[in-house]
């Protein structure tokens, strides 16, 4: 069951045309492409979440790249920010490989979902605050259907958009990298910083700092068996 409506959630989000700033712009990205990528056809349409139906944590970044997963179609897939998250969640176990190249490709995760607070790539990698607020509910609809027991909000962004749907005050929870939270609803929030290349190059988040947050994941989920 959860599967059908995951199903059906994703075929709505790949229809929307909520945005018409965030429509031109995916759009724009897919016909001119980047040169590395010229011969390949972009996705250019909203990016459903994708993983386990059954998955017991769920991982929220804030929108698709441009030449990510506005190319491939799949959250986190072809981007920097990808090369850095895949191998954590293989290391840590949610995931079958280290590396996610395509829709097609042989990636299974495990107790995971991915999804992010936007579903398509913005200019400059900048939502609006209208377009986080006419994307939440995809996002609030994901969650009462997998009913996860740990969130991992990968940002701020995306951590102040799950305190949204769960009507939670942001000077109760305040973002930082690692922090925990028990939410009334009795979900785990956790909190890390985003595996941008910004963040990652520069070493405000390193693999060790990364390893420690999906550690913590794993840890939750587990105790709860």
């Amino acid at each position: 069951m959860k599967q059908e409506l995951l199903d059906s959630l994703a075929r709505e989000i790949i229809s929307c045309q909520k945005c018409p700033r965030l429509k031109a712009w995916r759009e724009q990205v897919a016909r001119e492409k980047r040169r590395a990528y010229r011969e390949e056809i972009y996705w250019g349409k909203p990016v459903p979440g994708f993983g386990d139906s059954e998955a017991r944590v769920v991982a929220v970044g804030l929108a698709p790249g441009a030449h990510g997963s506005n190319r491939t179609g799949r959250q986190f897939t072809g981007d920097a920010s990808g090369e850095f998250l895949y191998p954590a969640l293989y290391r840590a176990g949610f995931a079958s490989q280290p590396d996610s190249v395509s829709r097609g490709d042989s990636l299974r995760l495990r107790d995971l979902w991915i999804t992010s607070a936007v579903r398509c790539a913005p200019p400059k990698n900048r939502p609006t605050a209208e377009e986080l607020q006419l994307c939440q509910p995809y996002l609030a609809r994901e969650l009462e259907i997998l009913s996860p027991r740990v969130i991992v909000a990968l940002g701020r962004i995306a951590f102040e958009r799950v305190l949204k749907i769960y009507a939670l005050p942001r000077k109760e929870y305040a973002f930082a990298h690692g922090a925990a939270y028990a939410l009334p609803s009795g979900v785990r929030l956790l909190a890390s910083y985003h595996p941008s290349r910004q963040n990652t190059q520069t070493g405000r988040l390193t693999a060790a700092m990364f390893d420690e947050v999906w550690a913590k994941a794993r840890a939750l989920v587990d105790e709860a068996r």
